[in-house]
């Protein structure tokens, strides 16, 4: 079942993407939910999502190196989801990109988490280093190389720094702010510290996405699920999100199916509202 796409160097991308947080048991609700998505995806399961994905039209799998095994079965069993993943330094994976390169991934972004430290550091010069490295081992191959951020700050600065950048992966939602930051922004700090949602936060980087003519893969959109307690929230979200990105944009969503078919819920969502 066909979606809409996007434009992405020589491919077309599903406006809806795969994400794999909840493949990974990172759900940034609790451990126990945690718990729960690693005892529920087992390997099976998650090579029966990207085939489920896959058939109601999402052609890309947005994930990091540690799948890198379960994409290489999804393909070598017939399944044709590209491939996007993050990457980093790691003195302990030093061929990280090698290997992402391996299975033929379509694009590779700097881990978010690693661009808004050393931003909040004054060391962002890393990330533009990291790209140039990865851009010479992409070679001559058909790979997007990008930045993932969670501030709009971030997308700002190396705009306005004019650096080589093929994409952007875009949290909508800044929601690691730190405890002297949240004091001075709410005047108290709530708890947990490091999953503070704001309602506010959406809007300040879909303009930013508006604003640069990258490719923009907006995610967490349903601010790790805290938008899910009934489908009127979460289509709203879509809604919301499609009517305030670029045409030239996507999301990454990530999937929990053992209750309710999301899969086809978030596609009929994005035939809906992303249309262009």
């Amino acid at each position: 079942m066909a979606l809409p796409t996007i434009p992405f160097g020589p491919y077309r991308l599903s406006r809806l993407i795969l994400g794999a947080n909840p493949i990974n048991g990172g759900s940034h609700l609790s451990r126990f939910v945690n718990l729960q998505m690693k005892r529920y995806f087992t390997e099976e399961r998650v090579l029966d999502l990207l085939r489920r994905s896959e058939a109601e039209g999402i052609n890309t799998w947005q994930s990091n190196h540690r799948n890198l095994d379960l994409y290489a079965r999804h393909r070598a069993e017939g399944g044709g989801l590209y491939y996007i993943s993050l990457a980093y330094d790691d003195p302990n994976d030093p061929d990280m990109v090698g290997r992402i390169l391996g299975v033929g991934a379509i694009g590779i972004a700097h881990h978010g988490e690693y661009t808004d430290q050393f931003f909040k550091e004054g060391r962002l010069e890393a990330v533009r280093l990291w790209l140039e490295r990865t851009r010479e081992r992409v070679g001559g191959r058909p790979v997007l190389v990008g930045v993932s951020t969670h501030m709009p700050a971030v997308v700002e600065a190396i705009e306005s720094a004019g650096w080589e950048v093929d994409f952007y992966m875009t949290c909508v939602y800044e929601r690691h702010r730190t405890r002297e930051e949240l004091k001075a922004l709410l005047g108290r700090v709530p708890i947990p510290l490091r999953e503070v949602y704001l309602e506010e936060d959406p809007p300040r980087m879909f303009a930013v996405m508006r604003q640069t003519p990258r490719p923009c893969l907006a995610f967490k959109i349903l601010a790790a699920g805290r938008l899910c307690e009934s489908q009127t929230m979460v289509e709203q979200a879509f809604a919301e999100t499609f009517r305030q990105i670029k045409p030239t944009d996507a999301v990454i969503v990530g999937i929990y199916p053992e209750f309710e078919d999301q899969v086809r819920l978030d596609a009929d969502y994005v035939r809906r509202y992303g249309a262009v």
